[in-house]
């Protein structure tokens, strides 16, 4: 069991998805949930999403929509990463929506949903200018005319079509409107075949908080849902959300040492001064990235101390000054509302704040704050 103890405040992300429906005004909001709601914990995020207003939930991964309707979630949910093995005929049974993005998986829907009573649900998704997951503009007319042939046939239902954006956390980065523009075109080829699309739909969290003329008919918030906007607030209130996770541990061992004294492998830290020194019980197996030595920092009684030295496998080391009132015992924030951010960590390891909440997340139980 890690030494690390995560606490995830799901009021907070009921109240961030109500922020952020009032942001959206118009347009619906889906909350992406995925990487087990980027280690926020799949269902209870997924709950506490759904109790602020989210109409629809996004998961990356098959296995976590059929997670989501085996804990009887009954609201609109949206898949879309896999290849020709999509577990189509589990997804199309539990009425979760299918994304779309070449031909072969629209050929394995369509083959899968002949067997079926039930027509399933797609979304296409559009290269824009992401170069990741979609159909090329080039290719998306002959893909319509399969879906829409078979759409005709009964068997499938084009319900949205989406994308994604590249540099949505730059506001102003002229890609947003280029891709906007390729969107824009791609929802006219299917409205020139009188494909009646329910949703529209290519904001982030990002363009969700700074980009309304590109929210259409529903947004798509992954990390703001968790209180961790991808942009800054111009008004420094952080567009009104609360970071949701924390991430904790304990003061192990506290003991004087003189100056002089190198500390933790390789001595890259030395102590200048005759100081205390203070064992966390928490490192790399835990989380906590190696790169963090001498880089990061912690709260420890209301005060923040470097990580002093490099981090190893369990352990890492604080240097508490030589007047400390730290003890054994005493809780160290890595991150949370009384101590460091994720951002800060991200900024600390040079990494963003998504990979801080999955990593910490990620690698053990939650529980509720």
């Amino acid at each position: 069991m890690s030494a690390l103890a995560i606490a995830v405040d799901y009021d907070a992300i009921t109240d961030n998805v109500r922020t952020l429906r009032a942001r959206a005004a118009d347009a619906e909001v889906m909350a992406v949930v995925k990487a087990d709601a980027y280690g926020h914990g799949l269902l209870p995020s997924a709950a506490a999403a759904r109790k602020g207003g989210a109409t629809w939930l996004g998961v990356a991964q098959p296995s976590e929509a059929l997670a989501l309707r085996a804990a009887g979630d009954s609201g609109r949910i949206f898949t879309w990463l896999y290849g020709t093995e999509v577990p189509a005929r589990a997804l199309i049974a539990a009425d979760v929506d299918l994304s779309v993005n070449s031909a072969e998986v629209l050929g394995e829907i369509i083959a899968v949903a002949r067997d079926l009573t039930v027509a399933p649900r797609i979304h296409i998704c559009v290269d824009t200018g992401l170069g990741r997951e979609g159909v090329t503009l080039h290719d998306l007319p002959g893909l319509l005319s399969v879906a829409q042939a078979a759409q005709a046939e009964g068997l499938l239902r084009i319900a949205g079509m989406w994308s994604h954006l590249a540099w949505a956390d730059q506001p102003g980065h002229p890609t947003i409107n280029l891709q906007a523009e390729n969107f824009r075109s791609a929802v006219v080829l299917a409205e020139e075949r009188d494909i009646d699309l329910e949703v529209r739909h290519l904001a982030n969290s990002a363009c969700t908080l700074t980009r309304p003329d590109l929210h259409f008919d529903l947004v798509r918030p992954g990390i703001a849902t968790y209180g961790l906007p991808p942009v800054e607030d111009p008004d420094g209130a952080n567009f009104g959300l609360r970071p949701a996770m924390a991430v904790r541990s304990r003061v192990v061992l506290v003991k004087d040492v003189p100056e002089g004294q190198g500390v933790s492998y390789g001595h890259e830290y030395v102590t200048p001064y005759r100081t205390t020194l203070g064992l966390v019980s928490a490192g790399y197996a835990d989380g906590v990235f190696r790169a963090a030595g001498n880089r990061a920092e912690v709260e420890i009684r209301g005060r923040r101390y470097r990580i002093a030295g490099r981090v190893c496998m369990d352990q890492f080391v604080v240097d508490l000054g030589p007047a400390t009132q730290v003890c054994e015992g005493d809780v160290v924030t890595l991150v949370g509302p009384d101590g460091p951010t994720a951002r800060d960590w991200a900024t600390a390891v040079d990494t963003i704040d998504y990979e801080i909440v999955c990593r910490f997340g990620g690698l053990r139980d939650k529980e509720s704050a």
